[in-house]
């Protein structure tokens, strides 16, 4: 019972260190406008991230191409690591490290968002993505935990969670990819 309550100790502390933080929150709030800016303009967000943080880069983009709180039509949203037979050819041909470069290559346009989530700041493929999103001109936003990597000199907009504690920074991630799918929706469709 005890390693429960400190674990969800934990979790409320990271993100009570986030509410206290002002300059964070304003973070939040300007990714959640570039985005909005970015899907008023025609363009759309990719989404990459490696194990847990996949989960999230998918789970993400759902929730904009699909719905969020209500029933909308839907924002061009998608998470680069669905498509399994591009994924294994890449990772097989070229390297793992290039399988999100590759698809930023082919989907990516200057104007569209890459959302590059690594709770290290360091994976080796988001950071390739993020050299080739940068390179189109794509506007770029990176999910970390507190240290920022070095994808912290990579990203337009880095939003680094305070915490080194891999699932409290993904706990995190999510709650902060949530409110700026709520953000983005209440301002495109209410």
């Amino acid at each position: 019972m005890e390693r429960i309550k400190q674990a969800i100790s934990e979790s409320v502390a990271v993100k009570e260190k986030i509410l206290n933080d002002a300059d964070f929150l304003e973070k939040i709030q300007q990714v959640a406008s570039i985005c909005t800016t970015a899907f008023c303009e025609g363009n759309k967000i990719l989404f990459c991230g490696n194990g847990g943080s996949a989960a999230d880069a998918q789970h993400l983009a759902a929730e904009l191409s699909g719905r969020f709180y209500f029933d909308r039509a839907p924002l061009p949203a998608e998470a680069l690591h669905v498509n399994t037979s591009f994924l294994t050819a890449v990772a097989n041909d070229y390297s793992y490290d290039e399988v999100y470069a590759r698809m930023v290559r082919a989907q990516g346009r200057s104007g569209d968002i890459l959302v590059g989530l690594s709770t290290s700041g360091n994976s080796p493929n988001i950071i390739r993505a993020l050299e080739e999103a940068n390179k189109i001109g794509m506007i770029t936003v990176g999910f970390t935990g507190e240290k920022g990597g070095k994808m912290k000199t990579m990203c337009d907009f880095l939003i680094n969670v305070p915490s080194q504690d891999t699932p409290r920074i993904q706990e995190s991630h999510i709650l902060i990819g949530h409110i700026i799918c709520e953000l983005i929706e209440s301002k495109l469709f209410k």
